[in-house]
């Protein structure tokens, strides 16, 4: 397949040509460049490509231009190639019509003219945006296939696993009679009780496999590099994934340990849009994406999907144990394994969980949701984010909650977007109190709180966000935790001005230091810790300067 295009789009000859020669010089060996001299030349062309099936990656266009503007040409260009990155080049005084574009068309990024010198004021922004629309591209299918069936929990934990790394894949379901799927289990000589299958480019495939074989698979690392590290991080949520870039970019020498995928709770939302630097948002896995590549440029190791089940102390190490008796030894330990959504505990909710119901975004399961009824269940910023997610595809999306009302739990910014969304609605004081289904999910039972009446609701899917629990039971015997499971650490491990039972050293413990000399807490996981991406990212850092100090000492 031909590499991508950038349109480009000027009615000023020399501007058109000096962007060509820019772009070319930039991005020429992986993107083809095309120009075009007016609104309706590139609306042709568009449509040309369209029809020969060929991929636009970015449109850089020029607001001022005779018979249509730049954002009038965006507004029409994105019907054709919706998923192209938009680009405005401006002057000083098309500002407030570029701010406007940003939510009338979602508008990228805007650049006012001149743009020299272009390694400063061009290639990084085209690139950060090219490499966005690269993570979510899907080119003529050659990747991995999963053969299933469309609500086996098994499956759906494979899909999950595979797009939280970031690994593309074609689902194909042998109950909705897909040829495909048939001649795949035919070609395997399985029958439909062995499933899923998940095959791969090289022609292999594996039988109902787990994430760690998976993993291996699709390249992944799953075994450390070195004998010993300077600290080993346990989570790669945005606490750990930012410790890892802070340490491996100091030097330290860095393994981080995730059980699942990286980004954490906060890498299955859907949408973050208060996050600092992002006025548009990003998706968790696009935040992920980026911590992972930072991480790993300055040289840090990330395992997945491996679970740490124990640290020992050893003299002046630490030593973390994995799940399958492989053990890691290194100077300091940081436990930023955040927090996991609470279980529901109601009638029939086991065998539908994977199978309709569904704890957190899951947004593979989002165009399984088209033109049906589904229901969020939650009141906070995630249950909001992943309402407006699902509303693109589903028919109806119910908020169910037990608060009086979304303000005592989420943000303005989503309440507001939520009163203007016409097919989400609000439930408040009401709980689910029983699913049903067989063999998936298709009704709801809902209880209102005030009436106590209850009613069944036909459900295609029930997403869950009812509250965190922390992940800290492995290490319940070895560092101070409250009565929820957050781990103690700094001034709240005082008691009376008296250090924490069993605190050898003659120094009070550092900020984000655990009752245990060495091993340190960022993020959700901590205790009293605030609920955000943006604060668990900066305990993160900060941990890497306490750990500094640590080795220091030692």
């Amino acid at each position: 397949m031909a590499n991508p295009l950038i349109l480009t789009v000027d009615d000023e000859p020399a501007v058109l040509g000096a962007i060509g020669r820019d772009l070319r010089r930039g991005f020429g060996k992986d993107y083809r460049i095309l120009p075009a001299s007016s609104g309706a030349a590139a609306l042709e062309a568009l449509k040309t490509l369209k029809l020969r099936n060929e991929p636009v990656a970015l449109f850089l266009v020029d607001q001022r231009m005779p018979e249509m503007t730049g954002v009038a040409l965006l507004s029409e260009a994105i019907q054709i190639f919706p998923s192209a990155k938009r680009v405005l080049l401006t002057a000083y005084a098309d500002t407030e019509a570029a701010i406007r574009a940003i939510n009338e068309i979602g508008l990228d990024h805007y650049l006012q003219k001149p743009w020299d010198p272009p390694e400063e004021r061009l290639y990084p922004i085209l690139q950060d945006l090219l490499d966005d629309w690269q993570a979510a591209y899907r080119p003529a299918f050659e990747g991995i296939r999963i053969v299933g069936h469309r609500w086996s929990p098994q499956a759906h934990q494979i899909r999950d696993f595979l797009a939280r790394n970031q690994v593309s894949y074609r689902f194909l379901d042998l109950e909705g009679g897909e040829q495909e799927a048939r001649d795949y289990l035919d070609l395997a000589r399985k029958d439909p009780t062995q499933l899923p299958l998940v095959f791969f480019p090289d022609g292999s495939y594996l039988t109902q496999p787990s994430n760690v074989q998976v993993a291996e698979k699709v390249g992944l690392q799953v075994r450390a590099e070195k004998p010993f590290y300077d600290l080993i991080i346990v989570g790669a949520g945005p606490a750990g994934l930012a410790a890892g870039v802070y340490a491996a970019s100091e030097g330290l020498r860095t393994l981080i340990i995730e059980r699942e995928a990286p980004g954490g709770q906060a890498g299955m939302s859907s949408r973050i849009e208060n996050y600092l630097g992002f006025p548009v948002g990003l998706s968790g896995g696009d935040l992920a994406r980026r911590a992972v590549a930072q991480a790993l440029r300055f040289g840090a190791e990330i395992l997945t999907p491996l679970e740490a089940c124990a640290i020992r102390p050893q003299d002046s190490y630490r030593v973390v144990s994995l799940a399958g008796g492989v053990e890691h030894n290194c100077h300091a330990v940081l436990i930023a394994t955040g927090v996991s959504y609470r279980k529901l505990d109601v009638a029939g909710i086991e065998p539908l969980t994977g199978a309709g119901v569904y704890y957190g975004a899951a947004i593979t399961e989002a165009l399984s949701c088209m033109g049906k009824d589904v229901y969020v269940l939650g009141g906070g910023n995630s249950a909001g984010q992943a309402a407006m997610y699902l509303c693109k595809y589903a028919r109806k999306v119910t908020i169910l909650t037990k608060s009086e009302s979304l303000a005592e739990t989420m943000s303005q910014y989503l309440i507001d977007q939520i009163g203007t969304t016409e097919n989400i609605q609000v439930w408040p004081c009401c709980q689910v109190v029983a699913v049903d289904g067989a063999g998936a999910l298709e009704v709801v039972c809902v209880r209102n709180l005030k009436t106590q009446e209850e009613s069944r609701l036909p459900a295609a899917a029930l997403f869950i966000f009812i509250g965190a629990q922390p992940r800290t039971e492995w290490v319940a015997e070895l560092v101070e935790r409250d009565d929820q499971g957050f781990i103690f650490s700094g001034p709240d491990l005082l008691r009376d001005g008296r250090y924490p039972r069993g605190w050898q050293l003659d120094r009070a413990p550092f900020w984000l230091e655990t009752s245990v000399p060495g091993i340190f807490v960022a993020g959700d996981v901590r205790h009293q810790s605030v609920k955000r991406v943006a604060s668990a990212v900066g305990e993160g850092a900060m941990a890497v300067q306490f750990i500094h100090r640590y080795l220091a000492s030692t």
